[in-house]
C-alpha cells in the first residue's frame, strides 16, 4: 500500500471529496444507530417489563462486541480492503438495527427470551460495526495525500459526535410519529442504503494504484503483528489513545449525571450544557486535524504531529480541574466544553501518525490503536463512580486529567517522521500519481 504522494496538492478532487463525504455518513451513522436504543430504552422497559439494570446490561453488550472484535476488524480491513469491509458493515449493522425489532417479536421470546434476544442483537452491533475506524483509516491513506491526513480523520471521528447529538432529538421525533419498532426498521433502511451506495461509487484505490494481487502468507501475516506490537511508537500512542478515551467516556457516561445531581442543575440545564458539551467536541475534532495538517506541512510531522495531541491532552487536564473547582455554573460549562473540545483535537493527530507508521498494515495498526481507547473507555464508567464514592466527584474527573497528562508524556517519547514507517517487504505497490477514477 502507498500513501498517495500528491503531497504538494493543496486542493482535493470532487471524487476525493465525495469519499470524504461518506466516511463521515458511515461515521455519523453508526453512532446514531448506536445510541438510539437508549433513546427507546424506557418504553421498551415498559413493553418488555424489563428493569433499568436488565437495560443496561443489554447496551454494554454492544460495548463487549466492539473491544473484543476490534482487532479481528482491522485484519479483516487489510484483507478485503475498505470498500468491501465498509459495505459489508453497513449492511450487516442495518440487520443488527432491525434485528432489535424481531427480538420483540414473541415467538422468539418465548423459545429465548427477551433479554437474551436484545442483547444478541445489540452484541452483534458491537461485532460489524468494530472495522469502522480502521477501515476509515485504510480509505483515507489510500486515497487522500498526506498533507490532508489529520484534518480528514478529525472530520471523519466528528461525525460520530454529530450522529450522538442528533439522534436523542431525531429519533425521540421518530419515536413519536412512528413508534419505536417502525423507527428502528427506518434507521435499518438508511444504513443499509448508505451501504450499497458506498459499494457502487467507491474503490479501495484511485485509478492508477493497484494492489498487488498476491496475498501474504500466515507466516507473513503473524510476523506483521508481532512486528505491530514491537513498535515502540505504536505502543506509546496506544498507550495515550487509551488515556484520551478515558477522558472522554467520563463525559460521555458521567457529565449527565455530574450536571444533574452532583451540581443539582435540573433536567433541562443538565441536558442544555451536556448537549453544548458534544457540540464544542464535534467542532474541534475537524480543527485539530487542520491545525495538525498546517503545522506538519511547515515544520514536520515529528513536531506537527505531536504537538496538537501534547497540547489538547495537557490543556484538557488543565480544564477539567478549573471547570471542577470553579464556583460559576457559567465558567464550570466553559471550561469543561473546552476540555473535552480540545482533548477531541488529538483525534485527527492519532490516527494520521498511525496511518503514516503502519505501512501496508492500516487496518490492523489502527485497530491496535482503537482497542487503547476501548480499554480506557471501559474502565472510565466503572471507575469514575468508585473513586468519586471514595474521595468525591472532584477526583472522579481530576482522574481523568491525570491520565491526560500521562498521556501527553507518553506522546513526548514517540518518533512519528515518516522514515520510522513499519516495512512490508512481502507486499508492493506501484506508485503511479493519483487521479480520479
Amino acid at each position: 500500500m502507498t500513501i498517495p504522494h500528491t503531497a504538494t496538492r493543496r486542493r482535493l478532487h470532487s471524487t476525493q471529496l465525495t469519499i470524504i463525504v461518506l466516511l463521515f455518513g458511515f461515521s455519523m451513522m453508526s453512532y446514531f444507530d448506536r445510541t438510539i436504543m437508549s433513546i427507546a430504552g424506557p418504553q421498551m422497559i415498559k413493553d418488555f417489563g424489563i428493569s433499568a439494570t436488565q437495560m443496561g446490561g443489554i447496551y454494554s453488550a454492544f460495548i463487549l462486541g466492539y473491544a473484543l472484535l476490534m482487532l479481528p476488524g482491522g485484519r479483516l480491513t487489510d484483507r478485503l480492503g475498505p470498500r468491501r469491509t465498509l459495505t459489508l458493515m453497513g449492511l450487516l449493522s442495518a440487520v443488527c438495527t432491525a434485528a432489535v425489532v424481531l427480538a420483540g417479536k414473541q415467538s422468539l421470546v418465548s423459545y429465548v427470551g427477551v433479554i437474551p434476544a436484545l442483547f444478541v442483537a445489540r452484541l452483534g452491533l458491537g461485532v460489524v460495526t468494530a472495522p469502522l475506524y480502521p477501515a476509515c483509516a485504510r480509505m483515507t491513506a489510500n486515497w487522500i495525500p498526506i498533507v490532508f491526513h489529520a484534518r480528514v480523520q478529525g472530520l471523519v471521528m466528528a461525525g460520530s459526535s454529530l450522529g450522538a447529538a442528533i439522534s436523542p432529538l431525531l429519533f425521540t421525533w421518530m419515536i413519536a410519529r412512528f413508534r419505536w419498532r417502525a423507527s428502528f426498521i427506518l434507521a435499518a433502511a438508511a444504513t443499509a442504503a448508505l451501504g450499497i451506495l458506498w459499494f457502487w461509487y467507491a474503490r479501495d484505490y484511485p485509478r492508477g494504484i493497484s494492489r498487488s494481487e498476491g496475498t501474504s502468507s500466515r507466516k507473513a501475516v503473524r510476523q506483521a503483528w508481532i512486528g505491530l506490537f514491537a513498535n515502540r511508537n505504536l505502543m506509546l500512542l496506544t498507550f495515550a489513545y487509551g488515556t484520551l478515551g478515558y477522558f472522554q467516556y467520563i463525559f460521555f457516561y458521567w457529565i449527565y449525571y455530574y450536571f444533574g445531581e452532583v451540581l443539582h442543575l435540573g433536567e433541562q440545564a443538565s441536558a442544555k450544557y451536556t448537549t453544548i458539551l458534544f457540540l464544542t467536541e464535534g467542532a474541534f475534532m475537524p480543527i485539530g486535524g487542520i491545525i495538525c495538517d498546517w503545522l506538519t506541512r511547515i515544520y514536520g510531522a515529528q513536531f506537527g504531529r505531536r504537538i496538537v495531541p501534547m497540547s489538547g491532552l495537557t490543556l484538557g487536564a488543565v480544564l477539567i480541574y478549573a471547570g471542577t473547582v470553579s464556583s460559576s455554573i457559567g465558567v464550570a460549562v466553559a471550561c469543561l466544553s473546552l476540555a473535552v473540545g480540545l482533548a477531541a483535537c488529538c483525534e485527527g493527530p492519532f490516527w494520521a501518525s498511525v496511518t503514516e507508521l503502519a505501512g501496508e498494515h492500516v487496518g490492523a495498526a489502527c485497530s491496535i490503536l482503537n482497542t487503547g481507547a476501548q480499554i480506557g473507555g471501559f474502565f472510565a464508567p466503572i471507575l469514575t463512580p468508585y473513586i468519586a464514592s471514595r474521595a468525591g466527584w472532584s477526583w472522579g474527573l481530576y482522574a481523568g486529567g491525570i491520565l491526560a497528562l500521562a498521556g501527553a508524556l507518553a506522546i513526548s517519547f514517540t518518533d512519528v517522521r515518516p522514515d520510522t514507517r513499519l516495512a512490508d517487504p512481502a507486499l508492493e505497490l506501484q506508485q503511479p500519481a493519483a487521479s480520479a477514477p
